[in-house]
């Protein structure tokens, strides 16, 4: 099976296309993939490290607002088309699938174009605008959530898989993984980060929560802050007199390489609403407070979020409404009821879906053996 996978701009977009490329080459044997993106984007070093074969084009994304820059950018969106068109003439691929982002969209429509499979995958509850462009020229669409199906023109060829999930992330015990973090196992650890670059309104408001904890030790805490924000965020700490360098139950990162020891640990997770994030805090099973990011395009996080809350599995502040010490209490009132943490819980686990990737397979082989 010789596989196109697209997607880029975000990790979003890309680590499900790593996901969906590695699950292709598990199941078949001889299976060979290129993964087309940008030649600056995030995916143009994310994709080779990952062992891939990888190819960019010449493509950018549009603006919101009319501008001599539009008139570049659809200049550029043609040499995309012809990049694209050259790569899918030369390599002959069985299937192409997209997974969002503006490089996506070249790839795909060259693809259907040419009458070749194909198959794109939406992460949020909102579709992204390439994909809601693309799902009405591609064969198949895998959705991560069932309120997404609303937003596909022709919904009959739209199927929910989920998101695919990293394996590791379903692999991690509780005990161990609070173990390796060095917090105490017998008291509650909240998680709290900003999605993969921090999130300074986060930070602000816990710089109030951590002062607070700091006194009353309620509940164990490791905040992630992002690398950008880390060093302001100390001296903030420095300059309300808080020292936790002897402190074993608060503990500040920049940034978190063990994130799936985090998940398998938390018994409260504090976050933004990033798809991939919320498939991973569902398929461990993770109690929520989600502060989704307003400047998300399309409000897209706000959707993802709602989704979570309307099932039980998560509570919903907008930044707007976030301030550090009605997060504290919040948080505190979470963890000290252990009845709804366990309700959360629940709902949390009946949303994930730790076989996404698994059931993308299964379309992409009947799209293939047609």
């Amino acid at each position: 099976m010789k596989v196109i996978i697209s997607g880029g701009g975000t990790g979003g977009h890309i680590y499900p296309a790593i996901s969906i490329a590695k699950t292709i080459l598990d199941r078949e044997r001889n299976a060979e993939i290129l993964y087309v993106g940008t030649g600056k984007g995030l995916e143009s070093y994310l994709v080779p490290r990952e062992g891939l074969k990888f190819a960019s084009i010449r493509v950018k994304g549009f603006r919101r607002k009319l501008s001599l820059d539009t008139v570049k950018t659809v200049i550029e969106l043609c040499r995309g088309m012809m990049d694209a068109d050259k790569i899918v003439r030369q390599f002959k691929p069985d299937i192409v699938i997209g997974t969002g982002g503006y490089v996506a969209g070249p790839v795909l429509m060259t693809a259907a174009l040419r009458g070749i499979p194909t198959l794109i995958h939406e992460q949020n509850v909102l579709p992204g605008i390439t994909n809601r462009m693309l799902a009405r020229f591609v064969d198949k669409v895998a959705v991560s959530f069932s309120e997404a199906l609303k937003y596909i023109h022709d919904d009959r060829k739209a199927v929910v898989t989920g998101n695919p999930v990293r394996k590791e992330i379903l692999e991690k015990d509780r005990e161990t993984s609070t173990r390796v973090l060095g917090f105490d196992g017998k008291k509650p650890l909240v998680v709290v980060f900003g999605g993969s670059k921090g999130s300074a309104r986060i930070n602000r408001a816990m710089a109030n929560v951590i002062s607070r904890l700091y006194l009353t030790k309620k509940f164990q805490l490791l905040h992630v802050t992002g690398s950008d924000h880390y060093h302001t965020f100390m001296n903030q700490l420095k300059d309300r007199g808080i020292d936790l360098r002897q402190d074993a139950e608060i503990k500040i990162m920049e940034y978190l390489h063990k994130m799936p020891e985090a998940l398998a640990a938390a018994d409260l997770i504090v976050t933004s609403a990033g798809a991939i994030t919320l498939s991973e805090i569902t398929a461990v099973g993770v109690p929520a407070i989600l502060i989704p990011k307003s400047y998300a395009t399309d409000n897209h996080q706000e959707y993802n979020a709602r989704a979570l809350e309307k099932k039980g599995a998560a509570v919903v502040i907008l930044e707007r409404e976030l301030e550090g010490n009605s997060l504290y209490s919040r948080i505190d009132k979470l963890v000290g009821d252990e009845k709804m943490l366990t309700t959360m819980r629940k709902a949390s686990r009946q949303m994930g879906t730790a076989d996404a990737a698994d059931r993308i397979y299964e379309m992409i082989e009947q799209l293939v053996q047609k």
